[in-house]
């Protein structure tokens, strides 16, 4: 059904907005939710910079590469456009103080999730229309994911002290969504037509601690704010749900069932960072005494089917060649689906630019290179493995470059992991499931025919 135009006349009183989203999928949502309260108000989003009334600029400051793409966004709609906002990561401490002394005749600065502070600004710079044809909107809000898959974001903030991030500094401690808010959320984006929710926060398997897991009614039954009851709500909805930045923690156990039972998606995304106990000392990561390897196994024993993915930063601070040929080890028994890796680079704020000894950037070239080097082959052979296996494939619609349609199986999150390459003489279109037959296998990707 087509949502009700408004009428010319509606259209002229509307007053615009430009927005620039930079940054993670939490920066995404944020975003979001950012829109769906303009459009509520009668304000109407504009493509360009000489269109719009005003420009919101919401922006990431996690790594340097980060920083100079949002200031390179803020300088260019200050050029273009003059009348700007700027909020997210970049909005906040040391960062904050940068972008006001660069951008002194800014309308207004903010962190991230401040969407209060974005709203009033916008008001200042041109009052809202309270337009009837906008408060028409779509129960799930506006997206800017594709229609078939969404983020749900069940928490802000994080307690851990990682000394290579400052996630905490600019996004506050952990504060975890109720759970029957979330899963109302999340009822409403199926409802919409989503086939797949990705589960997103800084934290996700910290989630509800804060709360002390305090619970809520969700259709006429008690859940509590934990992963193991929100996942159990999640997999009522018969939808693809996909578990992203889980730390390995003890009770992430208790969630291996669901996922053999296909209740949620047979996938992990877990942020390992490294094997070697001085490294991830020196990076006060969470879980580090953990034996990972003994909770990967047990958890394949119970979901043979369970597909993980990492990311892992090599040439950190500290560093020795003996460290990383323990991760080479690790990497080689683990036996990862998909992995990421970073050379360590520096990120103002963080405490590990206090670590001595740092490694050249030569050697991180090339620990990174070995590193990819051997996941590749790990990759490839698992994915071989799979050639004449039947899997569901997840149509997200005509790839440009080939020209061909692709997907993703269970394994694949967007973005990030590997995509299905479809061969096939019928119509697909994007969000349908279909069942295909793994034909070839490269070191990510798959080619696969539709039966």
């Amino acid at each position: 059904m087509s949502t009700p135009r408004p009428s010319a006349r509606a259209k002229a009183k509307s007053p615009k907005v430009g927005f620039v989203s930079l940054g993670c999928p939490k920066a995404l949502v944020d975003s979001e939710r950012i829109l769906t309260q303009l459009r509520a108000e009668g304000y109407e989003t504009v493509p360009s910079y000489d269109a719009a009334d005003v420009v919101v600029v919401n922006t990431c400051g996690f790594i340097d590469s980060a920083v100079e793409e949002s200031l390179d966004a803020i300088g260019e709609a200050m050029a273009e456009n003059g009348k700007v906002i700027v909020t997210g990561c970049m909005g906040t401490g040391p960062k904050g103080q940068m972008v006001k002394e660069r951008f002194p005749d800014l309308l207004s600065i903010s962190g991230p999730q401040d969407y209060g502070s974005v709203m009033k600004a916008v008001h200042a710079a041109v009052p809202p229309a309270h337009d009837p044809f906008f408060d028409l909107l779509p129960p799930q809000g506006i997206k800017l994911t594709p229609r078939h898959y969404a983020y749900l974001k069940i928490s802000e903030g994080c307690n851990h002290k990682c000394s290579f991030c400052i996630i905490p500094s600019m996004r506050g401690r952990l504060n975890s969504r109720p759970v029957n808010e979330v899963l109302v959320e999340a009822e409403k984006l199926a409802k919409a037509g989503v086939k797949e929710l990705l589960v997103i926060s800084q934290d996700t398997s910290a989630y509800g601690v804060d709360r002390k897991y305090a619970g809520g009614e969700w259709r006429g039954k008690p859940y509590q704010t934990s992963l193991l009851d929100l996942c159990k709500g999640l997999g009522e909805l018969g939808l693809w749900t996909r578990l992203h930045y889980v730390y390995p923690y003890p009770h992430v156990d208790e969630i291996i069932p669901l996922m053999a039972e296909g209740r949620i998606l047979p996938y992990l995304d877990i942020p390992f960072q490294h094997a070697s106990r001085s490294v991830l000392k020196a990076m006060k990561r969470p879980a580090a005494a953990e034996d990972t390897l003994e909770r990967l196994a047990a958890w394949r024993r119970i979901c043979p089917d369970l597909t993980v993915r990492s990311t892992f930063i090599v040439g950190f601070p500290g560093e020795t060649e003996k460290d990383f040929e323990e991760l080479l080890s690790w990497l080689k028994e683990a036996q990862l689906d998909r992995v990421g890796c970073f050379e360590y680079s520096p990120v103002e704020g963080a405490t590990a630019n206090a670590l001595p000894g740092a490694v050249p950037d030569e050697v991180k070239r090339e620990r990174h290179a070995r590193f990819m080097e051997l996941q590749q082959k790990i990759s490839r052979a698992k994915l071989r493995k799979k050639i004449g296996d039947d899997i569901e494939v997840l149509v997200d619609g005509l790839d440009e470059e080939s020209g061909v349609m692709v997907g993703r199986s269970k394994a694949d999150a967007p973005e990030i992991d590997g995509k299905v390459y479809l061969s096939t003489d019928q119509p697909l279109r994007a969000g349908q499931i279909v069942t295909a037959r793994v034909i070839q296998a490269s070191e990510y990707d798959l080619n696969a025919e539709v039966l």
